[in-house]
């Protein structure tokens, strides 16, 4: 437990209905205690605990009433942080939330840091640190399915798995150690099949956690997409029937998108950071060029390309070079205007792109769309991750712990093979089992988990 005890407003800031102020540490219901004026009782420590109470926050010095509040006391150690907290509901607002915050900052409280609260959380035992780290992906998802992966980590479902699998390696470590230190002694040794079958179980269950990976950063973050093609096109008309509004402008000029647009959708829970692009060719005229300029930049930053072709028209240059640039691209080919009559060579197409999906589209009569949808959400999943499961690797950090684990087990595995000494193997095996605990907040280091709670937002 801390010390001294900190305060933060807990809402967004801004006009609003109710406001939050929290605080957690010791000295909570004394400083409230200070400031809170009940209106039927003297003191909110004559209430129950977690009972909202009626009243007023009042500064005694100049005695002025600040806000008429609701104030809850939660008793350590059934509460967020495992400390005493109050929480204050105020009218929401500058100028009250303001004056309540300072109120309790000159009465013994400290301004907490970001992140504070639930680093509290994680080290008083509540939570550990994949867990802490879901609560921020919590307030941060996107989509449905996003805040579902982010709630289901926050319930534990990446550290079981996790901890699972540092079971295994700590059995196969005490085995070891007893073989190690007890070799006069008549102890039955593990033997070099049972210690490759159970590093092996390790290896399986470790990889199977990165396979989720790639899926579990695009739920988390998105899927950067740019839609790439000549002027005219149907790019923009592409973007808006995507976002069931008029978002860009469209024209039959070619050129009148000069610039990139970005916007966020989700299709079937998987959050895209769309990308419409100016049309890619050459031009004398300066924005445009400019446009085009920033068109490739995004091209080849992006996640999925999908690429556009007119059907009404004969491939040009333009096609064929932007054709040549998207083969090394996880990329959907789209053929827009199917309505109008069919000039466009397919087979040039699948011979050029041939490992890429085609799909006929006319975004005019809103055809093909569904289909375009579908392979995204299968190019997202990749048959391997089914779209109901939960325990996805969302995290840079945690992809980098279990690629490190990987590395270290696949290491003990080759020397289990070699038959080398007990002791050899076992480092190994730490190594892994250190790594995995990095994840939960078991082995990690100090300035690391400072960093983390850094990017918390304040009052969380």
């Amino acid at each position: 437990m801390f010390d001294d005890t900190i305060a933060a407003i807990a809402t967004a800031p801004g006009e609003a209905g109710i406001s939050i102020i929290r605080m957690s540490g010791s000295k909570s219901l004394e400083i409230v205690d200070k400031i809170f004026v009940p209106k039927k009782n003297k003191s909110i420590k004559n209430y129950p605990q977690r009972r909202l109470v009626y009243g007023h926050i009042v500064d005694k010095n100049k005695d002025k009433i600040i806000d008429e509040v609701l104030a809850v006391y939660m008793k350590a150690p059934f509460t967020y942080t495992r400390e005493d907290v109050v929480e204050i509901n105020c009218h929401g607002g500058i100028v009250p939330v303001r004056n309540i915050l300072d109120l309790i900052l000159k009465n013994g409280a400290r301004m907490a840091e970001p992140g504070e609260f639930t680093k509290r959380a994680f080290l008083n035992g509540r939570i550990d640190l994949a867990q802490a780290e879901a609560v921020m992906d919590i307030i941060s998802a996107k989509t449905d399915k996003g805040f579902d992966v982010a709630l289901n980590q926050l319930e534990g479902s990446l550290s079981k798995k996790v901890s699972e699998i540092r079971d295994i390696i700590v059995e196969l470590l005490a085995h070891l150690q007893v073989s190690i230190d007890y070799t006069e002694e008549d102890i039955q040794e593990i033997t070099y099949p049972e210690l490759l079958s159970k590093s092996e179980i390790v290896r399986d269950k470790i990889k199977k956690l990165l396979d989720t990976s790639e899926t579990g950063k695009i739920i988390r973050e998105g899927l950067n997409t740019v839609i790439v093609g000549k002027p005219n096109v149907g790019k923009s008309s592409l973007l808006n029937a995507l976002l069931r509004e008029s978002r860009a402008i469209v024209t039959d000029i070619p050129g009148t998108t000069r610039d990139v647009i970005e916007e966020y959708i989700s299709i079937r829970g998987i959050p895209l950071k769309i990308v419409d692009t100016a049309g890619i060719r050459e031009t004398e005229d300066v924005v445009e060029k400019m446009g085009v300029e920033r068109s490739k930049e995004f091209f080849n930053k992006a996640d999925l390309v999908i690429f556009m072709l007119d059907a009404s028209k004969e491939l040009t240059k333009e096609d064929r070079e932007i054709m040549e640039h998207v083969k090394n691209k996880k990329a959907i080919i789209l053929i827009n205007k199917t309505d109008l009559p069919q000039k466009i060579n397919e087979n040039e197409i699948k011979e050029i792109l041939h490992d890429k999906k085609i799909i006929k589209v006319s975004i005019a009569k809103e055809v093909g769309l569904n289909e375009l949808e579908e392979e995204i959400v299968k190019m997202v999943y990749g048959g391997r991750v089914k779209s109901r499961e939960m325990s996805l690797v969302t995290n840079i950090r945690h992809k980098n712990a279990l690629e490190k684990a990987l590395k270290s087990i696949e290491e003990s595995i080759e020397a289990i093979k070699q038959e080398l000494f007990f002791d050899l193997i076992a480092v190994d095996l730490n190594d892994c089992y250190e790594y995995l605990g990095e994840i939960t907040g078991d082995t990690v280091a100090e300035n690391i988990i400072d960093n983390i709670f850094k990017n918390f937002c304040l009052g969380k």
